[in-house]
């Protein structure tokens, strides 16, 4: 047999991985280890997109794993439990403090509730652990309660010794009134092992109430990554410290009445927005700017509080306009000169011309605005302005939600054969891709991604006040807007159309080709090649845009290659989609299409055991059983069992030497 040779730089490799393993047995045993993981069951991934801070409903399909939990509940119990005592099992994971609480209230002996709860909870986790490792499912358990937890799921029950010891560790866990604990630790376990993990496709930010609240739950999450939405990016560069970005965000809050995600979720005083509104536009016109307060609490707003709403909204959108157009006359290569608007605004008639059209203007009452500079801040708003960046940028709960955002985030990924990403990929009319001419070099496709997020990345990265900060801060500003920016894609935004024009032709939005040619198969095809991706089983992963299922449209494209999975959870959106959107479940088996229904609230599932509706088919099935060896980190897996295997092969010729210490 010939005798490996090992070049010098193998060598060095191997003799500080010799370090970990240091003997043959130690290398060997840790390859068994590897290749028993590679023949384990892909584990199941979840997708959800567009959540815009509607955290109940996020919640909700978060810990129903999209119906994967109720579906397991159903597979142990549906021969010994009723759809009610199945239905009150799954709410119990879904909130277990909270149901907990409720039962209580309603439960003479909550001990004997507490044994027969404990077994049935057991067991749901004992079935869905059993795509993993023991390791890994050790990893995963709440640490206070990893010791009984691991007793309870690998006891051989059947067994007359170890049943009595499995029946005795129950019994004692509930007399000395450690069961509720340990049921929330367990059913946290089992949330965790039946996805092991998130892809968040998009736009966690704005619309709805609390974001934060959101972002919370997500960083508390054990495997999540995130491709950043257009409503991402915005707040990314508020808190980077972009003016611009910060006015915008506010104009959103208060013209979806959404500000308590400000003030309370992230402690940012409107305050000075507020003076300032009632100021200067106190006897302005603001019939445009009305707030629209929907809700339960919409009975507890007065005129007055309308009017200072109505006031902010139009105080915040003027100065947005301003910086807006300055950061445009800055950047002449974002080609986005038409929407200086402004500057063409017709006082005497009161109107304006945009793309050769002359429209009315509904509101022309500009009190901050100088014809002469109409881009130029009255000291008095940029005063306010500043004070508001400076908010945004020292609020250190908003610093630790974008910190975790650029760790986690990307504008797409590549993850075990898919693409993701939230909005598009340029294209033309004529099915190519679209080119950018922005910093200094002409890209499209993925190059030009690649360098849109490294750039992203050097608004809050890079040292502050250099030029490198400041066009990465404008950079995503034009991600937020630009004229067919990947993750906005579309022609142009018509904010300022919508807020002064009352003619509708005038807030059309042209959407990017890609939303055309996304129907088309090989299209989808020739974008996945692009980011070095073929076979029969491997997707784009869209979010962005509100699937209109009322009217017949499927959230699946171009012949089965990409999906859409805006999530629908803005309640704004549900009108126009007809339900509360899509999410997407990938396990071993299939790629599984869930659509939901909008979701009754929080109490009603607490009281009632009221799911989310929701209606799934398989749109694709595997071959076989895909196991973990056919994953990314299968693929990084086996790279490690190869070294490990050149290691013994090292050892055995001599070239490192054990070390048996």
């Amino acid at each position: 047999m010939t005798k490996r040779e090992f070049t010098p730089e193998q060598l060095h490799y191997l003799r500080l991985l010799a370090k970990q393993y240091p003997t043959v047995h130690a290398a060997s045993k840790e390859i068994i280890r590897l290749s028993a993981i590679l023949n384990l069951p892909k584990a199941t991934e979840h997708f959800m997109s567009d959540i815009h801070g509607e955290y109940e409903a996020f919640f909700h399909i978060f810990n129903s794993c999209s119906g994967e939990v109720r579906e397991k509940v159903d597979d142990l119990f549906s021969n010994s439990l009723s759809q009610k005592d199945r239905s009150e099992l799954a709410t119990l994971i879904y909130y277990p403090t909270a149901k907990m609480s409720l039962v209580a209230e309603e439960t003479e002996d909550m001990d004997e509730w507490y044994l027969i709860t404990l077994h049935r909870l057991v067991e749901i986790c004992r079935y869905v652990s059993y795509k993993y490792t023991r390791d890994k499912v050790r990893g995963i358990m709440p640490e206070d309660f990893a010791d009984v937890i691991d007793e309870l799921l690998y006891t051989q029950t059947s067994e007359g010794a170890q049943q009595n010891f499995y029946d005795d560790l129950i019994r004692t866990i509930v007399s000395i009134d450690q069961a509720p604990q340990f049921i929330e630790a367990i059913c946290t376990c089992i949330k965790k092992l039946t996805v092991d993990h998130m892809h968040i496709v998009g736009d966690i930010f704005d619309r709805g109430p609390r974001a934060d609240i959101v972002m919370d739950s997500l960083m508390a999450s054990n495997s999540v990554d995130i491709q950043w939405g257009n409503h991402d990016i915005l707040w990314m560069g508020a808190a980077a410290g972009s003016r611009a970005m910060v006015a915008i965000v506010l104009s959103n809050a208060i013209h979806y009445n959404n500000i308590d995600g400000i003030e309370t979720g992230y402690g940012i005083s409107l305050r000075p927005l507020s003076v300032l509104a009632n100021e200067v536009y106190k006897d302005c016109d603001t019939h445009r700017f009305k707030v629209t307060i929907n809700g339960p609490d919409a009975d507890q707003y007065t005129e007055k509080d309308r009017l200072l709403s109505a006031r902010m909204y139009k105080a915040i959108t003027i100065i947005l306009f301003k910086l807006e157009g300055q950061m445009i006359q800055r950047r002449p290569e974002f080609g986005m000169d038409d929407r200086l608007l402004l500057d063409k605004i017709d006082y005497e008639n009161q109107s304006i011309t945009i793309g050769g059209v002359t429209y009315h203007l509904d509101d022309c009452d500009l009190p901050t605005v100088d014809p002469a500079d109409p881009y130029k801040l009255t000291d008095e708003e940029l005063n306010v302005i500043n004070q508001l960046a400076e908010s945004f940028r020292h609020s250190e709960k908003l610093q630790r939600h974008i910190r975790f955002l650029y760790s986690k985030g990307s504008l797409y990924k590549i993850y075990n054969g898919n693409l993701l990403f939230h909005g598009a990929i340029p294209m033309t009319e004529d099915k190519q891709l679209m080119e950018f001419t922005i910093g200094g070099k002409t890209r499209r496709g993925k190059e030009f991604l690649d360098f849109a997020d490294t750039t992203a990345r050097k608004a809050y990265y890079a040292k502050r006040g250099t030029p490198e900060w400041q066009f990465g801060l404008d950079f995503l500003w034009w991600l937020w807007c630009g004229r067919n920016s990947p993750i906005f894609g579309r022609d142009r935004m018509t904010t300022f159309e919508r807020r002064l024009i009352a003619d509708e032709s005038a807030w059309t939005e042209p959407k990017n080709a890609y939303y055309t040619h996304y129907n088309d198969a090989q299209v989808c095809d020739m974008i996945l090649a692009e980011f070095g991706l073929y076979g029969p089983h491997c997707h784009i992963i869209n979010g962005h845009v509100p699937v209109k299922t009322k009217k017949g449209e499927s959230p699946i494209k171009g012949g089965g290659k990409l999906v859409v999975i805006d999530g629908g959870f803005c309640k704004a959106y549900q009108k126009t989609s007809g339900i509360a959107g899509y999410t997407l479940i990938y396990n071993s088996r299939n790629f599984r299409i869930v659509s939901h229904q909008p979701f009754d609230g929080r109490k009603e599932a607490l009281y009632h055991d009221h799911d989310i509706a929701n209606d799934s088919y398989v749109f694709e099935r595997l071959e076989s059983q895909a196991k973990i060896a056919q994953t990314d980190h299968g693929r990084e897996l086996q790279a490690r069992m190869d070294d490990l295997l050149m290691l013994l092969d090292a050892y055995r010729a001599g070239a490192v030497t054990e070390d048996h210490k």
